[in-house]
Formats: C-alpha cells, sequence, structure tokens
C-alpha cells in the first residue's frame, strides 16, 4: 500500500499542533477543527505507523517515546510543504514571499533593524518582512516548524541544534552594564557587594547565555546574586536600569546603542570567557527564497560596517 494513501497533510497538521499545545482542546480551537476530528486524525495516524503518539499523562496528554521521535520528522515535512506553497504563492505577488525573521535579543536592537532599513533603502522591490522576537528555545521550535525562515542570534545549544544549521557571522561578550550616573560607573573595579547593595538583572534561566554568567560569577569568586530579576525583554532591562540603578549582565550587542550614545556603561568584569559566536540559523532542509537571501547578504554587509566582523 502506498504511504500517500493513508497518511495525509492533515494528519501531520494536527500532530505538531497537539505536540506543540499538549492539548487536543488546544490544537482543535487553533486548527479550526472540533476535539472528536482532531481525536480521529491522531488515531488514524498512529493506525499508519503502527505505534502509540500520545498518552494520557495526569489529567492531560503527552507525546510517547514513539511520538516525541515523531515529532521533528512531522514537524519537519509539513515545514517543506508550506515552504513549498509559499513559494508558489509568492511568484505570483509583486512583492514577493513573506520573509519570517526571529532575532533574538542580542541583535534586535540594532542589527536587524538596520539591515532591514537597508534594505528598504535600496533600489528595486525591497520585500515583505516580519519579526518576531522570543527567547531561543521558542524562536528555534519556530523555526524547525516551518513559522520562521531564519533566525538571527548566538549560536544555540548542541542539543537543540537536530536539523538546523548555523552560520556564524560574528563573536560577541556578556557584560556588566549600568546606567551613567551610577555609582559605579567609572569604577576601576566591582566590589563583591555590588551584587548585593544593587538590583541585578540576569538573563533567564533556560536561556542562551545564563551558563556563561554563572561560570563568570564563578571564575571572579563573585556570589551568586540572591535575588536577581531574571528576564529575556530588552525594553524591561533598559527602562530598569536606567530609572532604578541596577546592574544588568547582558549580552553586549543588546546595549551596543546605548553604550554607543553613553547612556550606559560597562562595568570592569572580565566576561572573555562569555565570547561566543552570532550568526544565522536556518532548516537544513529549507531554500531560502530570494527576498530571504538578500537579507541574509545585508545582514553580513551590516556586521562589516558596525565593525562586528
Amino acid at each position: 500500500m502506498l504511504l500517500s494513501s493513508s497518511l495525509k497533510l492533515r494528519h501531520l497538521e494536527v500532530f505538531v499542533e497537539v505536540a506543540r499545545k499538549m492539548s487536543v482542546t488546544q490544537a482543535a480551537g487553533a486548527l479550526g477543527m472540533t476535539q472528536p476530528a482532531v481525536t480521529r486524525a491522531l488515531r488514524e495516524l498512529e493506525e499508519v505507523c503502527g505505534k502509540p503518539l500520545v498518552e494520557k499523562h495526569g489529567r492531560g496528554i503527552r507525546l510517547s517515546g514513539y511520538g516525541e521521535l515523531f515529532r521533528d520528522h512531522a514537524g519537519r515535512s509539513l515545514a517543506l510543504a508550506r515552504d513549498g506553497v509559499a513559494l508558489l504563492r509568492g511568484l505570483d505577488e509583486a512583492d514577493g514571499p513573506l520573509v519570517a525573521i526571529g532575532a533574538l535579543p542580542t541583535v534586535a536592537a540594532d542589527l536587524v533593524p538596520d539591515t532591514l532599513a537597508r534594505l528598504h533603502g535600496c533600489s528595486g522591490t525591497p520585500g515583505r518582512f516580519r519579526v518576531m522576537s522570543g527567547d531561543n528555545q521558542y524562536l528555534i521550535d519556530q523555526l524547525r516548524r516551518g513559522g520562521l525562515d531564519l533566525v538571527v542570534g548566538r549560536m544555540p545549544a548542541p542539543e537543540t541544534m537536530a536539523g538546523v544549521e548555523f552560520d556564524p557571522l560574528y563573536r560577541e561578550r556578556v557584560a556588566a552594564v549600568v546606567a551613567r550616573d551610577h555609582p559605579l560607573a567609572g569604577a576601576g573595579h566591582v566590589p563583591t557587594s555590588a551584587f548585593e547593595d544593587y538590583p541585578v538583572l540576569m538573563p533567564s534561566e533556560g536561556s542562551i547565555i545564563r551558563p556563561l554568567v554563572e561560570r563568570v560569577f564563578l571564575e571572579q569568586g563573585l556570589p551568586l546574586p540572591r535575588f536577581p530579576i531574571e528576564t529575556v525583554s530588552s525594553t524591561f532591562g533598559r527602562r530598569f536600569v536606567l530609572a532604578h540603578r541596577a546592574i544588568w549582565i547582558i549580552s553586549q550587542g543588546v546595549v551596543r546603542p546605548e553604550l554607543e550614545a553613553g547612556s550606559m556603561a560597562v562595568l570592569p568584569l572580565n566576561t572573555d570567557s562569555t565570547l561566543g559566536p552570532v550568526g544565522l540559523c536556518v532548516r537544513r532542509e529549507h531554500q531560502l527564497s530570494a527576498a530571504a537571501q538578500r537579507f541574509c547578504a545585508a545582514l553580513r554587509k551590516a556586521c562589516t560596517a558596525q565593525g562586528l566582523t
């Protein structure tokens, strides 16, 4: 029997959404289907696979071991189909297909905006772009499932790179920064008490740079802040640091505009061990559209213009 006679695109759409929501009810709402229809599609897919993909877990559900194995394959297959449809539909559009970009905070402040501005100022069709920000795990998950064409930011952890390729652009470090009128601005050294005397903003648990930050404290013989404010929001971080005498430990690219403008200053804390690559993440099977390729080329030029390469 041909696989195409029993496996439908609808089965993959249902499974991927259920795996993302971990709820049949929520998946049904997102897909515009009834709950029984979603359940039926799951059962049909399990019959095709010959293995249980979903199992009960407390009052809800979770993927079985087989479901976890099948998850990435289903997501990539669905993403490839969507890519093909989007490409063909885009051929009839004067402005080309939409390019969905994931931007981690380290590049969302200046590099990605500057790149899009450069494209918009070029002759010809600038293209259509959508920019999404968020933490690394969320953006890479969206990339793998076809919700994003590419992600710009720090290199992800190796365990999250299945089906993803990374193209490095430049290297950057983590920095501890304060407002220019902070008592520690211009200090020759950072006292151990600083991280208790002032509010401290740190990357959230699970973020790419959190382990790097913790390593810096260990290397410097500094105690980790007991009551840090954990955030990956650059908007919140800027406001809090400038208004409340806080110390912000963050990728230097996030605050590059403030450092260049002089509204923030870097504390003399040795963070050499946090130096790491920033670049482009794309799906291995994904053929970037012409507009997406133009963005990548402009991004590299922006890195050179900012002296990052």
